[in-house]
């Protein structure tokens, strides 16, 4: 049973929140008691989850992570709607394109927009969240992968180890400061990108990354989980 008064009038600020892992993590957010700011590039589903979590918990916001100013607006609206952050969870992220360097599609256009969405994208959010997170002596998570650990062909791989790399450089930067970091490194995660090449496969659901989650953010102050690595039991990779 999730603890209500855990995240007692703390807000938690969710990127890629509209669906999957980012829309686990706010249900289990707010079952614990924190408030939550939905974002993510499109509204529909974002207002849909607002509307179900209730209007005095949630509020949902269109941000487009690799634009700065759009990030900027978000944190300045979250401080006017609820006068705090005390938490970031940076999940805004995709994989696109061909999965090969040496073949597949000649001009892998969709490549761009992921390297961007999943580097520049994190690297801004905690830009943008972190000074109030600094005054909080709050916490911040980035989202990575399993195929931010093992190298999986296609430069999606890349960005997943680029995540884990500015985690950790994150964390060197603001630890001393009463601030905790963790990387979130999920396998397969029940998704239509999985499932079209593994039908058969175990999966991970959005609510099993999610416990994994609350499970760090509301551990003692003096506790840091730096790292979440969550596979399903008969992944191999």
């Amino acid at each position: 049973m999730t603890d209500q008064t855990a995240g007692a009038g703390k807000v938690l600020f969710i990127t890629g929140a509209s669906m999957g892992i980012g829309a686990a993590v706010a249900r289990h957010a707010v079952g614990a008691g924190y408030r939550v700011v939905l974002t993510a590039r499109s509204l529909d589903k974002l207002e849909a989850l607002a509307a179900e979590l209730g209007p005095e918990r949630a509020l949902a916001l269109k941000v487009d992570v690799t634009e700065w100013k759009e990030l900027e607006g978000a944190v300045a609206a979250t401080l006017a709607r609820f006068g705090r952050l005390d938490a970031a969870f940076a999940n805004a992220g995709f994989t696109a394109g061909t999965s090969r360097y040496a073949s597949g599609d000649p001009t892998p256009d969709e490549w761009k927009d992921m390297i961007l969405t999943n580097v520049l994208g994190a690297a801004l959010t905690a830009r943008a969240t972190l000074p109030e997170i600094v005054k909080a002596k709050g916490h911040f998570f980035l989202v990575g992968s399993v195929a931010g650990r093992v190298t999986t062909p296609g430069p999606y791989s890349a960005t997943k180890w680029a995540v884990a790399g500015m985690g950790d450089s994150i964390r060197k930067e603001v630890s001393g400061q009463g601030v905790r970091v963790t990387i979130v490194e999920p396998g397969r995660v029940d998704t239509e990108f999985w499932r079209g090449g593994k039908p058969d496969a175990q999966f991970l659901q959005g609510d099993d990354v999610a416990r994994a989650v609350l499970y760090a953010l509301t551990q003692p102050e003096h506790v840091a989980i730096n790292e979440l690595l969550i596979r399903p039991t008969l992944q191999e990779i």
